[in-house]
C-alpha cells in the first residue's frame, strides 16, 4: 500500500541490517507528579497497566524481563534482534550512576542492539544528557518524551507538572547532542477541539524531533479522568472523526518526521471509552485509505 507519510516501520528497517523488536521494561520508576516532588496522583489519564505486556514486571530484573521478552518474540522470528524499551513511568528519574547501571545491564543482554528511553521533559539534567550523548556514540538510542500537549492550559488541567517551554528546552537540548528524539502527544484531551489540535501540528513540527507518536484520548477505569468523565461527560472522537482529524494533522507536519503510531489499544476490561473495536493495523488501513482519497481530490 502506498505510504502518505514517513512510516516508522520503513524507517527502523533502514537503521539496521536485521529485523528489530522493542521489548518493554518496567524498571520500577515512578514520576515526580506521583511521588510528591511536584505533585500527587500523576497525570489524570495515566494507568501504566494499559500498555505493559505480560512479561514486563518490575519485580523481575531488567535482564529477566528482556530474556522473557526475547522468548515471547523469538517463536515468530528466531533471528530477531532487540531494543530495550524503558517504558513504564519516568525512566530517567534517578541518579545518573543508577541509570547508567540499568541501561548498561540492558545492553549486556545478548541480541540487545539499542535502547529506547521513555521519560518526561522535566526529568533530564545536563549531566544525564552528557552521559546519553556518550551512550549514543556506542549504541542505537532514542530518547522519547511525553509531550502530550503544546497548550499550557491543557498541561495544567491534566496535572502534567511542567509547561510547554520545558518540553521545548528538553527536546532541543537532547537533539543538540545528536540523539534521536521521540515525542508523544494525545489528541482529544479535554478543552482541545480539532482546531486546537491542528494548531499544535506546526508547533510540533518546529521541534527537532525525529519520531512522533500520536494517539486518541482513552478513558481508563480508576483514573481521575474517568471520574471527571462520569461526572460531566465530554466529547470523544468517533473513529471517523478521528481519522479525518489525523489525516489533516499529518498534512501539516514536516515531511521528514517519522510517524510511529496514530492509535492506542487499552485492555477492554480497563477501557471506559471510546470503544472502537479496531486493531492497530485495521485503523492504519482506514487512515491510509482516507489519505489516498484526500490526495486524489487535490
Amino acid at each position: 500500500m502506498e505510504q502518505y507519510y514517513n512510516d516508522f516501520g520503513n524507517w527502523i528497517r533502514k537503521q539496521f541490517p536485521f529485523r528489530v523488536q522493542k521489548i518493554s521494561i518496567d524498571a520500577g520508576f515512578t514520576c515526580p507528579n506521583r511521588d510528591g516532588r511536584i505533585g500527587k496522583g500523576g497525570c489524570i489519564f495515566c494507568d501504566n497497566k494499559t500498555f505493559n505486556p505480560s512479561y514486563c514486571e518490575s519485580s523481575k530484573s531488567i535482564t529477566q524481563q528482556l530474556e522473557d521478552g526475547k522468548a515471547f518474540f523469538a517463536k515468530k522470528y528466531p533471528d530477531m534482534k532487540y531494543l530495550a524499551y524503558f517504558q513504564a513511568y519516568t525512566n530517567t528519574y534517578d541518579s545518573v550512576e543508577s541509570l547508567r547501571r540499568m541501561y548498561e545491564e540492558a545492553l549486556g543482554v545478548k541480541d540487545v542492539v539499542g535502547i529506547v528511553i521513555g521519560t518526561r521533559p522535566d526529568c533530564v539534567s545536563d549531566e544525564l544528557l552528557d552521559y546519553l550523548e556518550e551512550l549514543n556514540r556506542q549504541t542505537f538510542l532514542i530518547v522519547e518524551y511525553g509531550i502530550e500537549s503544546c497548550n499550557d492550559e491543557t498541561l495544567k488541567l491534566i496535572n502534567r507538572g511542567h509547561d510547554f517551554a520545558c518540553t521545548k528546552r528538553a527536546v532541543e537540548e537532547t537533539a543538540k547532542r545528536g540523539i534521536k528524539v521521540g515525542g508523544h502527544i494525545i489528541v482529544g484531551l479535554p478543552g482541545e477541539d480539532p482546531d486546537e489540535s491542528l494548531r499544535q501540528a506546526s508547533v510540533i513540527s518546529s521541534l527537532p524531533l525525529t519520531i512522533l507518536k500520536v494517539h486518541q484520548l482513552q478513558i481508563i477505569r480508576g483514573t481521575k479522568l474517568a471520574r471527571m468523565y462520569e461526572k460531566e461527560p465530554f466529547h470523544l472522537y468517533s473513529v471517523e472523526e478521528y481519522i479525518d482529524l489525523i489525516a489533516r494533522f499529518i498534512q501539516l507536519l514536516r515531511k521528514d518526521l517519522v510517524l510511529e503510531r496514530f492509535v492506542s489499544q487499552s485492555p477492554p476490561e480497563l477501557l471506559v471509552a471510546p470503544k472502537w473495536g479496531l486493531k492497530n493495523y485495521e485503523f492504519t488501513n482506514l487512515l491510509n485509505n482516507h489519505l489516498r482519497i484526500m490526495m486524489e481530490r487535490k
